[in-house]
């Protein structure tokens, strides 16, 4: 499994969008991910999120061995680009 990166239906968004700036991130830094898409509205709609991180915000990023993080979308880009993804302080129980 790659990391995959837990976004709304519009990652391709970018500027101050939280997605599109973790994607950018990403593809910036040259580390393989997937996108896994999440309904954008309403966010009553993302069980499967909810199953998985605790909580219903995005971006959320899920590391190879099942550890997740959700932080500030800033947070979480300084993190990629730091190359700061394993033994995750901010991750998700």
């Amino acid at each position: 499994m790659a990391i995959e990166l837990h976004t709304c239906g519009n990652p391709w968004l970018g500027g101050p969008h939280p997605c599109g700036k973790v994607r950018k991130a990403f593809e910036e830094s040259g580390q393989e991910f997937e996108i896994v898409k999440h309904p954008t509205f309403p966010r009553g709609r993302r069980k499967e999120l909810k199953d998985l991180s605790g909580q219903d915000r995005l971006p959320v990023i899920e590391l190879e061995d099942g550890t997740v993080i959700r932080e500030d979308s800033s947070d979480m880009v300084a993190r990629v680009k730091e190359g700061r993804l394993q033994g995750s302080a901010g991750a998700a129980p």
